[in-house]
């Protein structure tokens, strides 16, 4: 593959690990979630290419004033 493709599939990747992160913590901030463990779904597609690659997961809840 071209350096711009791995360039350009990095670049988003990033953007799509730190908006994540910062929109579960929020979540996690606004929610009595301590003792609890959450069931987690990503998905990334490519409609033009077919492509919709699902990612399942857990996240453990965090103590209040911890995430």
């Amino acid at each position: 593959m071209s350096e711009d493709f791995n360039m350009s599939m990095r670049k988003f990747l990033k953007q799509v690990g730190v908006t994540s992160q910062q929109a579960i913590e929020k979540a996690m901030r606004d929610h009595d979630t301590a003792g609890k463990t959450f069931a987690v779904k990503a998905v990334i597609s490519i409609p033009e290419l077919g492509l919709e690659h699902s990612i399942d997961g857990t996240i453990a809840g965090a103590d209040k004033g911890e995430a």
